[in-house]
């Protein structure tokens, strides 16, 4: 009698092979969708930030008294003053002589140690009159009843009324701690007048603190606009000066008598605004490089003959025609004339690929034909204050970075949801993985013991027919 045969197999393997196979078609959509919606948000994620730079970019080329235009105010020694000036300052020379800088106080006490029950307080005096206390009940930090040079100064250097004006160290020379207050600001209204010991418990420091000694005398700065013998003396506690509009100049050196006064002149810096227009260049070309990255098309050549898979997937936002739409409208607004002149009148022009490149001498040229023209065109970006060139991509990019009503935080609000949704199918996907896995185990679990118990009848028949033959 011939033998039965069956297939050999094993049911927890086949089980999932076919419950797999169930859910395949949908499970692949999903995960596809899932990728997608998580390379989405990083691809939204990275355009955001490029954004916010370039916006930071654009902000930082202006301020409420600079415009891309440079103005550069240059000394003819710098050893004793240099100078700055805005974009609005007037060109011209203007001379100076230093007479006498602007100088910070310092006085010293010589301070031995005092009981510290008691302490009560102490007041500074400042030259301006003002004064600030010092609270001196808690000043012994280290608790040995007594009172240093140096728990003084740490209580003067921490106290609230303060507000840094003075600052307070110790020295010891000779054995003697001093006491030195020295004023965080130049000038001789901030110099330190004396302290107010009324409030002191102990006899020996009043004395002590009552007895001041100049280390170093608070001087106000002194400068004759114009020549020392005729010009109009000018003094006051800083050493910079703001006496011409929209120039500072700032004191370095006092000259000896009857030297030269000092030249400064102030003019176009074509240097600095080739690198304020270039700042803008760089950071329009660096966003353009994110914007050619999150929107790559992939490579879609097949690897082999049998072989259909593309060798590289889109960029998540590849014919994104919103993304699309801000490009087009940012590389727009490169383009618009004021007064009859674009960006690209001042040498910026652009690439097939919407790169721009710089072309400085036709900026120099430009400039010196219209100076006034390059700032009203780039204008300025800033909330409230957007103008120009800057103004309009400043709005536009807005209207995508904003936390509230931004386009990138709207959109990725959106995928959220929709990854919310994909999470839940593929859960769904995953009990029907499992029914379907628990079906077809007890259906082959089944079928194999079946398999196995008629395999044991038939090789029972055999062995009994095989015996009888014999017989």
């Amino acid at each position: 009698m011939a033998v039965i045969s069956s297939p050999v197999y094993d049911p927890q393997t086949t089980a999932e092979k076919l419950a797999n196979a169930y859910v395949a078609p949908t499970k692949a959509i999903l995960d596809s969708r899932a990728s997608k919606a998580t390379a989405t948000v990083s691809a939204l994620g990275t355009l955001g930030s490029a954004l916010s730079a370039f916006q930071s970019a654009l902000q930082a080329l202006t301020t409420s008294t600079s415009g891309v235009a440079a103005n550069a105010a240059t000394s003819s020694n710098t050893t004793i003053a240099t100078g700055t000036a805005t974009a609005t300052a007037v060109a011209g020379t203007y001379s100076f002589y230093v007479e006498q800088l602007a100088t910070a106080g310092q006085v010293s006490y010589n301070v031995n140690d005092s009981v510290a029950a008691g302490a009560g307080s102490l007041k500074v005096m400042l030259a301006d009159g003002s004064n600030f206390q010092i609270d001196l009940a808690t000043a012994d930090s280290n608790m040995d009843g007594s009172l240093s040079a140096k728990e003084i100064a740490a209580a003067i250097n921490v106290a609230a009324s303060n507000n840094s004006r003075v600052t307070a160290s110790t020295l010891t020379i000779n054995g003697q701690p001093k006491l030195v207050l020295s004023s965080t600001q130049t000038g001789a209204a901030n110099a330190v007048a004396s302290l107010d010991v009324s409030g002191l418990g102990d006899a020996a420091l009043q004395s002590d603190l009552s007895t001041q000694k100049v280390e170093t005398i608070a001087n106000d700065a002194i400068v004759w606009m114009g020549d020392q013998n005729t010009g109009t003396k000018v003094t006051q506690a800083s050493n910079t000066f703001s006496t011409i509009d929209n120039v500072k100049f700032t004191v370095k050196q006092a000259q000896l008598a009857g030297a030269t006064p000092v030249q400064l002149t102030v003019g176009p810096d074509s240097s600095a605004t080739t690198a304020n227009v270039q700042s803008f260049v760089d950071a329009y070309n660096k966003l353009l490089a994110v914007f050619k990255t999150v929107t790559a098309p992939g490579n879609h050549a097949a690897t082999s003959t049998t072989d259909s898979t593309p060798q590289s997937p889109d960029a998540a936002l590849y014919n994104d025609s919103g993304v699309a739409a801000l490009r087009a409208t940012l590389g727009a607004t490169l383009r618009n004339a004021t007064g009859g002149r674009s960006l690209i009148s001042f040498g910026i022009t652009a690439a097939r690929d919407g790169t721009l490149t710089l072309d400085s001498t036709r900026l120099q040229k430009t400039i010196a034909a219209d100076p006034g023209k390059i700032d009203s065109l780039f204008g300025r970006a800033g909330l409230g204050v957007d103008s120009g060139v800057l103004g309009s991509m400043n709005k536009l990019v807005t209207t995508w970075t904003n936390s509230a009503t931004g386009l990138i935080g709207g959109r990725k609000t959106a995928i959220t949801r929709v990854q919310d949704d994909i999470a839940k199918r593929q859960v769904a996907v995953q009990n029907q993985f499992d029914n379907a896995y628990k079906r077809y185990l007890a259906q082959f679990s089944a079928l194999q013991q079946l398999q196995s118990s008629m395999t044991s009848t038939s090789n029972m028949f055999t062995a009994m027919f095989s015996s009888s033959s014999d017989n």
